[in-house]
């Protein structure tokens, strides 16, 4: 008997170094299944947030914030979540300023259906929000077309040797806040696929995230190539923030930290749907 082609699943994910670290053995074929083949497609974070809302891919990265908004097609993965554990997103400025000052000021955002926006918001009610591509945000700070700006990735330790000064940091504002880590981007599946395909990308995404943990050197030398020129000891620190045990496995506690944000969030009527988050293992 001829066993059946793998079912093609077609993976989309940021070029970012943390995603890269994770994605690893799947993108690399150290880790691989008879049943489920992968295809990667690379794009940034604010892209794939609008493509999931049009169903697009079958497994793709995704903000928190953007849950909400697909949670009709997709149904969150255990396995991929980046979480910031008292540091995440944070608003920097040209010069010092109190985080009261930003109010009714123009902020860079990164777009508004990141996970940094809805923490920025949650945060700081009133500001201008100037949609900007995330790496060029310190440009935009430093060129005075805005008053701050919120960035993400690996600005997040670049940022003072650039000469930029932090007003505040909203990963660790949520934790003083709410008493959690900050969930700020997960994995999703197309609800769609039949259980067994599903249960068998969750099996390879958190296989995938082990192997490039136990095999730390090979899999950020991989990631290097996605670390927009950062030298290896930022960008080691950076998956080390970004890739870690909640990264393997949600628990119970990465849940309840997504739906306290949520929740927070609909409350505020940043988000106009209340949904409950659903894992898949």
């Amino acid at each position: 008997m001829i066993p059946a082609a793998p079912v093609e699943i077609v993976s989309a994910h940021s070029p970012d170094s943390d995603d890269a670290f994770m994605f690893y053995g799947l993108a690399t074929k150290k880790v691989r299944s008879p049943r489920v083949s992968f295809r990667h497609v690379l794009s940034d974070i604010e892209t794939l947030n609008r493509k999931a809302m049009a169903g697009e891919y079958e497994l793709s990265a995704i903000s928190y914030h953007a849950y909400p908004y697909v949670a009709d097609k997709y149904v969150l993965m255990a396995s991929g979540s980046s979480v910031g554990d008292g540091y995440g997103p944070m608003i920097v400025a040209m010069r010092p300023m109190e985080p009261e000052e930003l109010k009714g000021k123009r902020i860079a955002v990164p777009g508004t259906m990141t996970t940094a926006y809805l923490a920025c918001k949650l945060f700081q009610p009133d500001f201008e929000a100037v949609v900007t591509p995330f790496d060029r945000i310190t440009d935009a700070v430093r060129e005075r077309s805005v008053d701050a700006g919120l960035i993400i990735h690996e600005a997040q330790l670049t940022f003072e040797r650039e000469g930029f000064h932090r007003i505040v940091d909203l990963g660790r504002w949520f934790k003083a806040c709410c008493g959690l880590p900050l969930p700020l981007g997960a994995n999703v599946l197309l609800r769609s696929l039949d259980a067994e395909t599903r249960s068998e990308c969750c099996r390879l995404m958190r296989e995938s995230i082990q192997y490039a943990l136990d095999n730390h050197s090979e899999a950020l030398q991989y990631a290097m190539q996605f670390a927009r020129e950062l030298e290896q000891p930022l960008a080691e620190k950076f998956v080390g923030m970004y890739v870690n045990h909640y990264t393997v496995d949600a628990g119970e506690l990465i849940p309840k930290a997504a739906q306290k944000l949520l929740d927070l969030g609909f409350e505020a009527g940043i988000i106009s749907r209340r949904v409950e988050v659903e894992f898949v293992r």
